[in-house]
């Protein structure tokens, strides 16, 4: 058999598979080649000319020499040294026994059982471990591919990762913009907010001043009418003096004359003080909001804007009159409250009840009555105001949007939608209390008010 060549074609063959697969060298690939060609021809040279047999043989076991060399001693090639622990054995085994015939012929002849079946157990062993060898490589080579495969799903994970980092930070900025924008729309809305709870507020003293024209001339036709008085008695005190220098006995008639002008000047600081406090509240309700608060007595609170409300209504239509009843609990004892806030919000339900019982005495006929009726009441630790009109009523399918902001039910130009909805802020959470309305159409309203007394 001529197959001590087969080693070296193996060897060379395995080497030039690995240094392809694993692009190690290409320089390499070309001397690798070469050998193979060289191999290929002295095995051809042993089937063909039996004469170079032993020369072919020697150039074997050299190749096979030079390419033990190299995978030993080039770091490289390390992965190859299990392939050439495969081929060791059979070469090791041949080149000992040419050696031996070479030596002696006798010797070599007694041997040459061990020798075959050295060779054949050598043989065996080259082909088992060729198969180790390509189980593992195979086990290496899916290994490989397997981690190649973790390594493009890491690759494509990084690429989506990036996209997505794009992604996210364009939405971010999206979305900043986005921020700023309604920031800039809340910030106008709020203006507009304010400007229109000032123009509700304007709206609500345009409509109180015609009630405080009303009641700030009480006081004043009484002032007028006391110092016109008090001028008389201090005529009628002067002819009194002068009787005194006549010899007269004028003492009581000077005595009654001062009295009444104490009376009189009485009146004239009572009346005063009432005008006073008419532009005080006027000018109270004017003012925006300080948001501090202070002891009131709500009794008085309610009279006053229940007056101012009514003789407002009256000075616009001075045909319309209507039955005012009022039940103030005299047990209330005063409160901390907003003063222009909470008679922002009695004059809206006033002007509300006023304005309903004025529509349903436009409609009904003559044997309609108009009536408000107002009461407060301590209940527990509250204190509650009930404002009630025998008006035409809230529809019950609105009755639930009556407190957002722009909702009425009055036509348009007649309301702006405003009132309720402040009046809800000012008590839920200006005060901490409630508001709530009882209505039935066409019958009555009536809205109640609780807040804590405390």
């Amino acid at each position: 058999m001529h197959i001590e060549i087969a080693p070296v074609i193996f060897l060379l063959f395995y080497l030039r598979k690995f240094m392809r697969e694993n692009s190690l060298y290409p320089e390499w690939d070309k001397r690798l080649s070469n050998a193979l060609v060289i191999s290929a021809i002295i095995f051809v040279m042993q089937i063909t000319m039996p004469g170079v047999r032993g020369i072919a043989m020697w150039l074997c076991f050299a190749a096979v020499g030079l390419l033990a060399n190299l995978i030993l001693t080039k770091e490289e090639f390390t992965p190859v040294k299990p392939v050439l622990n495969a081929v060791l054995p059979y070469i090791a085994i041949t080149f000992l026994s040419e050696v031996i015939k070479i030596v002696s012929n006798s010797l070599y002849s007694s041997l040459s059982g061990y020798i075959s079946t050295g060779k054949t157990f050598a043989l065996l062993w080259m082909f088992a471990m060729w198969f180790i060898i390509n189980r593992q490589r195979k086990a290496l080579d899916n290994e490989k591919k397997k981690n190649e495969k973790i390594e493009k799903e890491i690759q494509i994970t990084e690429s989506l990762k990036a996209a997505l980092e794009v992604q996210v930070a364009e939405r971010t900025a999206a979305l900043t913009l986005q921020t700023e924008e309604l920031q800039h729309a809340l910030d106008e809305l709020k203006t507009t907010q304010k400007q229109l709870i000032h123009a509700e507020k304007m709206a609500s003293l345009g409509e109180l001043t015609a009630g405080i024209a009303h009641e700030i001339q009480n006081p004043l036709n009484f002032v007028n009418n006391f110092s016109e008085v008090s001028i008389e008695l201090v005529d009628e005190l002067k002819v009194e003096i002068d009787r005194i220098d006549a010899g007269a006995n004028t003492n009581e008639n000077i005595t009654g004359i001062l009295n009444d002008l104490v009376q009189n000047q009485q009146k004239i600081n009572y009346h005063g003080k009432r005008a006073d406090s008419i532009v005080k509240g006027m000018l109270q309700h004017s003012r925006t909001g300080s948001g501090q608060k202070e002891e009131a007595d709500i009794n008085v609170l309610a009279d006053e804007y229940l007056r101012l409300s009514y003789h407002g209504l009256r000075a616009k239509d001075k045909l319309f009159n209507a039955k005012i009843e009022t039940s103030f609990d005299e047990s209330i004892p005063k409160i901390r409250i907003m003063l222009q806030d909470v008679g922002r919000v009695l004059l809206n339900l006033y002007t509300n009840a006023f304005y309903s019982v004025m529509k349903k005495n436009n409609q009904a006929g003559g044997d309609y009555q108009p009536l408000v009726s107002v009461s407060t009441k301590k209940a527990g630790g509250q204190v509650e105001i009930r404002v009630r009109d025998n008006g035409i009523g809230i529809p019950q399918n609105v009755l639930d949007k009556i407190y957002n902001p722009f909702f009425t039910t009055k036509p348009a130009g007649e309301g702006t939608g405003l009132g309720l909805s402040l009046s809800y802020e000012i008590i839920t959470k200006g005060h901490g209390g409630t508001i709530t309305a009882d209505t039935k159409e066409g019958e009555f309203a009536e809205f109640i008010i609780k807040m804590p007394l405390k």
